[in-house]
């Protein structure tokens, strides 16, 4: 391995970006900020049969977003480009080739009819066919065809691919960070296809080449790929880059909340919760997911309920920065076993967030919903309503849902509580009490209260005889924010038409 610290996320543009994916970026970035290293953004775009368009702009825009910087990629540049694999296409050839003339691989003639009729005879025999170092006896390739026909179809144009020729009856061993020790038999193994029937590089192939040209210190990727790592060890061996294979990392899956299976893109449209870092939109409605953004998110409180999502740091800290995170992040901290997606929990992360926030930046986050909702408001007012509201919610949009009385008529009243308290005089004591505030040539908070507190002792009335009523006029509800803070941000007008427009009873 090479000395230098270099990892890259490597994201096929087939679709939106898992929230899972979004958690191996975010890994990647801790560990190289941790140790010093480079950390480069490579676009895996070979299987142009499942390239979405867009979906290259929605992963970038997603990074954005979250704070996830690179050092390489691209738009980025740096030395080791270009960054797409398409664009790379060129230096894949000569690479499988190179397997075919060290004896590690081989020129497959068969057709994808001629490879369903044998599927076909396998699954009637209740068989799973597998195009390994058994069956590729039988098959079309430069290893059952004599070298005069291989040179003609060659020769001729005909259509081939390149397989990778993997060895029988050995134990290949993988050493992951994470996982410690894997061993594989290369008899559960396939002859996987390196260079396809187009020219493009399958993914293993340009992994393989990718990582090494750019110098790739650690792979740190998700528990799926790492079945396909045994034959990337062998690849590594078959080039002779073995002294600079990298170490590998694979991290546990996200399960869902039920702690059930892997979390699918279907979970979160079925339970009402964001798996994707930004809204896709998709031609058809089904396939279109809202994001953790849209649902109200702050990027920073995302970044830290992933990290925790597979990560602790083995201490009872919860809430850390990016800086911190990097700080702290270890590769021999993550754990083995699933990582439940506990939406509660992130709900609480994006709570504190909240409240850590700076009331003007918050404003300014709910303009544009404000204005989606159709509300007038200033950015001096949506900051007060921020500040007001923020320990109270989750997430961004319920400022406006639980607070929306800050912007529109009370929409109904808790006639329950109501009907339990309340006494006729009540109605002649508030609006005597509204007459006193209103003398007053500064509504603000201390004014209010101080006011209140003085009729209160000279009318020999306790706080629970008017505040919940008084509450209710203003808001609807007994529950929100502070009465005085409350009065101050709506007005002096404004509590004046609720109080008339509320009682009497």
């Amino acid at each position: 391995m090479n000395d230098k610290i270099r990892l890259r996320f490597a994201p096929s543009p087939t679709g939106a970006l898992h929230i899972g994916g979004v958690r191996t970026a975010l890994y990647n970035y801790l560990f190289t900020q941790k140790m010093g290293g480079t950390l480069i953004l490579r676009i895996e775009d070979t299987d142009q049969t499942r390239y979405v368009a867009g979906a290259e702009d929605y992963i970038l825009e997603s990074l954005r977003w979250l704070g996830i910087e690179f050092d390489e990629g691209p738009g980025i540049g740096g030395d080791f480009g270009p960054y797409r694999q398409s664009e790379r296409k060129a230096l894949y050839g000569k690479y499988a080739q190179q397997l075919v003339d060290s004896g590690h691989a081989y020129y497959a003639f068969d057709t994808e009819e001629e490879l369903t009729a044998v599927r076909t005879d396998f699954e009637s025999r209740k068989e799973t066919f597998r195009y390994d170092g058994v069956t590729r006896k039988g098959l079309k390739n430069s290893l059952t065809l004599d070298e005069a026909e291989v040179r003609q179809r060659l020769e001729s144009g005909a259509s081939y691919t390149i397989r990778l020729k993997v060895p029988r009856d050995e134990d290949i061993k993988i050493n992951d960070i994470v996982r410690g020790e894997v061993v594989f038999s290369s008899n559960e193994l396939d002859d996987k296809v390196m260079l396809k029937g187009d020219g493009m590089p399958t993914y293993h192939l340009a992994n393989i080449v990718d990582d090494h040209l750019m110098e790739i210190s650690h792979v740190v990727r998700g528990e799926e790929w790492l079945p396909s790592t045994a034959h990337h060890v062998l690849l590594y061996r078959f080039f002779g880059w073995e002294d600079s294979m990298p170490q590998f990392a694979h991290l546990p899956l996200i399960l869902r909340p039920d702690g059930k299976g892997k979390l699918s893109k279907r979970d979160g449209d079925k339970l009402g919760i964001p798996v994707f870092p930004i809204s896709w939109e998709a031609e058809k409605a089904e396939d279109s997911f809202k994001g953790f953004r849209e649902f109200g998110f702050m990027p920073q409180a995302v970044l830290n309920f992933l990290a925790f999502l597979g990560w602790n740091p083995g201490t009872e800290q919860e809430i850390f920065s990016l800086e911190e995170l990097s700080a702290a992040f270890t590769l021999d901290r993550i754990g083995k076993a699933g990582a439940r997606f506990d939406y509660d929990k992130a709900n609480w992360f994006n709570q504190q967030y909240l409240i850590q926030s700076d009331n003007d930046h918050l404003g300014q986050l709910l303009k544009p919903m404000a204005n989606l909702a159709g509300y007038t408001a200033t950015d001096a007012y949506l900051t007060a309503v921020a500040g007001l509201m923020k320990e109270r919610v989750n997430t961004l949009p319920e400022i406006l849902e639980t607070g929306y009385y800050f912007f529109e008529p009370i929409r109904e009243y808790e006639e329950k509580m109501i009907r339990k308290k309340w006494k006729p005089e009540r109605t002649e004591q508030l609006l005597l009490l509204n007459e006193e505030l209103e003398k007053s040539d500064t509504y603000t908070t201390e004014t209010l209260e101080a006011t209140t507190k003085a009729f209160l002792e000279s009318n020999g009335l306790g706080f629970g005889d008017v505040f919940p009523f008084y509450r209710i006029a203003l808001s609807g509800t007994t529950k929100g924010p502070g009465l005085f803070e409350m009065m101050e941000v709506i007005g002096k007008e404004e509590v004046k038409k609720r109080l008339t427009v509320a009682f009497p009873y």
